[in-house]
């Protein structure tokens, strides 16, 4: 069996579909950002949309925080602790600089009230707090948030604190605060609302940094509205935002970082949620269901089976594109009977200009029994005879010498 691409068959249906929806001439280009990494995703259709320096390990100034806010919630989840757990407040939590609860040692805050502390006042000392109260060490806890960095993919995060304080060899990738923004927003539904709180104010300490830093959260936008996730800044590495948007089924993730100033910050955030949602747009190329293909069967009760995708193919693509969206299918074939409905057979690969190609499963559209004995046979007459031409075409004589003059 060899590798077979269906490129001819496939291209001219989805040149139909992608004329239909799109209507206009150029394709999208990068957004030339002026952070020093950027990393754009959109969540729905799982599609990076801008990729600077986004493997570059970083400091992450208090962005790195959501790695702590992450451990505290699968805590949650886990059963080790409840919203109304309190934790102790050592003389180091009380201690630490920068933002803060301005918790002391007779405090003892709700698991809860850490959580605001940490989001909404980015508070260094609430980070401390969980740290200790959950590892024993902030030590400790720098060790397994690493080791639980490694564990969901994020390898180019190294922790050597919980707050996010600078530190030597404490480093984020902007790719791997994405894939932790992804994480928090789907895995703990009911706590992501608190990352588009916009004041935590404990126990009426701290009205100076009561306000959530996310600036995105304060822009009244006609069609998008932003919801998370956190800020980030010190002098080493500049003003970054972990953020996230969406407009209508839409969900835009985007982390950048090394800004020059809180201004930059929010101007560079607007400018790069707009440019995601409206440079690219959602459209469904291929129906659940509708048969992309066919295959051909060997030794099956029929000659070829349909190869269609098990969901609808919902791609995003740039806003411009008109006829520069193509695709083929590869495929093993012939493919060998019994075939049963579902089954995976091949892959429908869809180009689409400044974007990474998507891979779609293509399944079979229903069951081939293995063919019985007449089939059988007939196909090894068959199989014989396209030997034998084979042969006798290969074995035709060469044209008589022209005798010599």
């Amino acid at each position: 069996m060899a590798l077979s691409r269906a490129a001819a068959r496939i291209l001219a249906p989805l040149a139909a579909l992608i004329a239909v929806a799109l209507l206009a001439a150029l394709p999208a280009r990068a957004f030339e950002t002026r952070a020093q990494a950027a990393w754009v995703y959109d969540m729905s259709t799982q599609t990076v949309l801008l990729d600077k320096n986004a493997d570059v390990a970083l400091p992450p100034a208090s962005m790195s925080k959501l790695m702590t806010i992450n451990m505290l919630f699968e805590a949650l989840r886990d059963g080790r602790v409840t919203p109304e757990t309190t934790f102790s407040v050592s003389s180091r939590a009380k201690a630490m600089g920068g933002s803060t609860m301005f918790l002391n040692e007779t405090d003892r805050p709700t698991v809860m009230d850490l959580v605001r502390g940490m989001i909404i006042n980015s508070g260094n000392d609430a980070c401390v707090v969980v740290a200790e109260g959950l590892a024993g060490s902030e030590e400790r806890f720098s060790q397994e948030m690493t080791e639980r960095a490694r564990a969901l993919g994020m390898m180019n995060s190294t922790f050597a604190n919980a707050s996010g304080w600078p530190a030597e060899g404490h480093r984020m990738s902007m790719r791997d605060l994405g894939i932790l923004a992804v994480r928090l927003i789907s895995e703990f539904p009911e706590y992501y609302p608190i990352f588009a709180e916009t004041e935590f104010n404990y126990k009426d300490r701290a009205p100076a940094n009561a306000n959530n830093r996310n600036p995105l959260l304060r822009i009244a936008a006609s069609d998008w509205r932003a919801d998370g996730l956190k800020t980030g800044h010190t002098s080493e590495a500049g003003y970054g935002l972990v953020g996230s948007a969406v407009m209508g089924e839409r969900r835009v993730i985007f982390v950048i970082t090394g800004l020059a100033s809180d201004k930059d910050r929010a101007e560079e955030s607007e400018a790069i949620v707009n440019w995601a949602f409206r440079q690219f747009t959602e459209k469904t190329i291929v129906k659940a269901g509708a048969r992309v293909t066919d295959a051909p069967v060997w030794l099956g009760a029929a000659d070829t089976v349909g190869l269609v995708p098990a969901e609808d193919v919902r791609l995003l693509v740039p806003a411009q594109v008109q006829d520069s969206v193509s695709a083929e299918v590869l495929f093993t074939g012939p493919v060998e009977a019994p075939i049963t409905a579902g089954q995976q057979l091949g892959e429908l690969i869809v180009h689409v200009p400044d974007l990474p190609d998507a891979r779609i499963p293509l399944v079979a559209e229903a069951d081939v029994a293995r063919g019985g004995f007449s089939k059988r046979l007939t196909t090894a007459a068959q199989r014989l005879m396209q030997q034998y031409l084979s042969d006798a075409g290969s074995a035709e004589p060469s044209p008589a010498p022209a005798p010599a003059s």
